[in-house]
Formats: structure tokens, sequence, C-alpha cells
């Protein structure tokens, strides 16, 4: 009987892309550390065989530090694959922008992914393992009112694509995937979405809306379905950036293209101002 493997995920929230890589995981015969900043909030994993639950903050280095103690005692100090997930999403017109909340959503996308990578690290050189970063496509994309998410992400590409040449001596892969659009709870917020006051973007209000509520997009991808084809890609060996999620492979194709063919593509956001 071969070795248990053992894979720690942030953010594995009720809904979202987490829980369902953690599920995905575990049908493939995986011990799962499932991680939120509440147990409560991973309901839907609390009785699901070989997985544990972790309470865990990733902009909290006492959290993180307890949430290691933990996993060495789970998995004997070897983690096979770090999954961060963990992410804030935020919509807003850049000159709106508040930089308290776009520090703290970075303090999420990029350092917490950073602190966690080097928090694991001797676990995973002691498994010669994998750090799978979930990315996003609109770090490849001028998307008007996605700017400040777009950056974080933006930067944790970079830094997951330089960090895989950094890990190679040491036998540990690094798999960026750039995600499309998915299924999944994180577009709820949006559902209190507001300006700021005295905005110069108010006449287009409601086609922000419908960007921080998911409206403007159509071709979401189950989240069970991503998660599926994630899996597919790690235990075939991927390594480097991988797209998947709804208009993921179209977004690849444009963000390869010249950019006033990006420019016309957003263009009717601009068309719908001026005709406000």
């Amino acid at each position: 009987m071969s070795a248990p493997q053992y894979v720690l995920i942030t953010g594995c929230s009720d809904g979202g892309i987490g829980a369902s890589l953690a599920l995905a995981f575990q049908r493939r015969g995986f011990h799962v550390i499932a991680t939120a900043r509440s147990v409560k909030r991973m309901s839907t994993l609390e009785s699901v065989a070989n997985v544990t639950l972790l309470p865990l903050d990733v902009t909290s280095p006492t959290s993180m530090q307890d949430a290691l103690k933990k996993t060495v005692t789970v998995t004997g100090g070897k983690l096979h694959y770090l999954v961060n997930n963990s992410g804030v999403s935020y919509v807003m017109p850049t000159l709106d922008t508040s930089i308290e909340e776009a520090k703290k959503m970075f303090d999420v996308n990029l350092w917490g992914v950073l602190a966690m990578t080097q928090a694991f690290n001797p676990l995973l050189i002691k498994a010669q393992g994998c750090v799978v970063n979930i990315a996003s496509m609109t770090a490849y994309l001028n998307a008007p009112y996605w700017s400040l998410y777009a950056a974080s992400k933006a930067a944790l590409s970079s830094m997951s694509e330089t960090l895989r040449l950094e890990y190679a001596p040491f036998g540990v892969r690094v798999v960026t995937v750039v995600t499309g659009a998915v299924e999944t709870n994180i577009m709820s917020h949006g559902d209190g979405f507001a300006l700021p006051d005295g905005s110069m973007y108010r006449p287009v209000f409601k086609n922000i809306e419908d960007v921080a509520r998911g409206k403007s997009l159509s071709s979401w991808l189950p989240v069970e379905t991503y998660a599926e084809r994630v899996l597919k890609d790690l235990m075939g060996g991927a390594h480097g950036k991988i797209w998947r999620g709804g208009l993921s492979s179209t977004m690849r194709l444009i963000s390869s293209l010249p950019g006033f063919i990006m420019v016309g593509l957003f263009s009717p956001v601009t068309i719908q101002f001026q005709e406000t």
C-alpha cells in the first residue's frame, strides 16, 4: 500500500473553488487539509473522509504558524501540494479605488500567497511537492473596473512564474492556474456594490454594478467541472501556466493580440458612458 499524499488548500469556504478542489483531491485518494478563516464556513467538507479542517487567516502570522504546526502533526512533515486559493475580489473604477481596501486585497491575493509558501517550504521540499497558485485571466486583460484586482493577480502570476524557476533545482513544481469565469459565490459580494460620493462614474453605475455582480459575463463554467479539469492537469504533471474556466481559452488568445484589439473589445463600456 502506497504512503498517503497530502494537500493543503486555502480558501475552502462553501461554494467556492477551494471546496471543490478539496473534494476533487479527496476523490483521488489524497488526505486534504482544508482551510478557511472559520471552520464554520466549510460545512460541506466537515463530514468528508480524509479531510482535516483547520482555521487559517493567510494575513495572520500567528494563524499561519498554528496551521503549520497542526499540518506537521497530520502529515509527518511532508506536503505534496500547497494550493494557494484564498482570494479577495474588488471591482471599482481606478480613480474611485480605496487604497486602504486595495492594500487589504493585496495582503490576501499576493502577500498571503508568499507567506504561505515561505512557511510551508520545508514540507514541500521534503515531499518534492507542488505549489499551485490560483490566478486570474483579468491579469492579462485591460478590463475596466477590475484594475486593482487585476494588478494583484498580475503580481501573483509574475511571482509564481519566477518561483517556478527558482524552485526547479529543488524538485518542487509550481503551477499557475489562470482562472476564467467560474460559478462560485465570490461575486455575491457585488450585491452591496456602491460608488463613493461624487464619483464621476455614477452615470454608468448600473454597468459597473453588473460587472461587480458577475452579470457582464455569460460563459460561466461550473465550479465542479473547473476543479476536475485542474486536477487532471495536476495529475498529468502540468507545470507553469495553465488556463482553465469559462472564456479562458478565448481570453488567452485575445491577450496575445495587439493592444488595439483589446481596446476594441472593451469599447462598449466607453460607448455606454458617452451615451448616458
